[in-house]
């Protein structure tokens, strides 16, 4: 990760923009700091290296919207959501809209610096990568699929569980074999690799 490489925080609360400066200064990381998605765009005169960190939730733009209007001016930056507990499906939305990755909140320290890594990495390593997630795809069971397609659609493990006519512990099993095949450390990894391997949720039923 060069020096010239900055991280963009965009974060309506201002705590939050102010721990996550200090976590990625002291790792020697340079940030800059924007307290919504419309204050980013005005700043944003030209492309920039390095990645972007924006909340799901904010007033005026979202997140996801952010992600989109990026995508539209054709501005590739890799983008890192982080979003509430509550805020998986969105989280999900948000890398269908081009994010590399998720963090719920309360996040720790080590998964921000490696998500942060990632992303710096992923111009690099993205193609290499594809062969390898078609591959872990193609030995996933029949049921595992339904399972990760249920993930990829953002439904918790009951709606999972009813949809497939299977309980929501034998969904944690399923979650927990996906989770080895794919040798996925968390499940926004699981879902990214999902998303990049053209894993789409199936229609429900009725």
């Amino acid at each position: 990760m060069t020096a010239n490489r900055v991280v963009h925080i965009v974060d309506d609360d201002e705590a939050v923009r102010q721990s996550l400066a200090f976590m990625l200064s002291s790792a020697g990381l340079p940030v800059r700091l924007y307290e919504s998605a419309l204050a980013f765009l005005a700043g944003l005169s030209s492309p920039q290296n390095g990645c972007l960190i924006t909340d799901v939730r904010m007033p005026g733009m979202s997140g996801i919207d952010l992600l989109r209007t990026l995508r539209d001016k054709s501005l590739s930056m890799p983008a890192i959501v982080i979003t509430g507990h509550g805020d998986v499906p969105l989280a999900v939305e948000a890398m269908k809209a081009g994010a590399v990755d998720f963090i719920e909140k309360p996040f720790e320290e080590e998964a921000i610096l490696d998500a942060v890594k990632r992303a710096l990495e992923q111009g690099s390593n993205e193609s290499a990568n594809g062969g390898e997630i078609a591959a872990k795809l193609a030995i996933l069971s029949e049921r595992e699929r339904q399972v990760l397609e249920g993930l990829v659609a953002g439904h918790p493990n009951k709606t999972i569980a009813f949809d497939l006519g299977i309980s929501p512990r034998t969904v944690e099993v399923y979650r927990a074999n996906l989770m080895a095949k794919m040798q996925a450390k968390s499940l926004s990894e699981l879902i990214r690799m999902a998303i990049l391997g053209n894993v789409y949720p199936a229609p429900r039923a009725g």
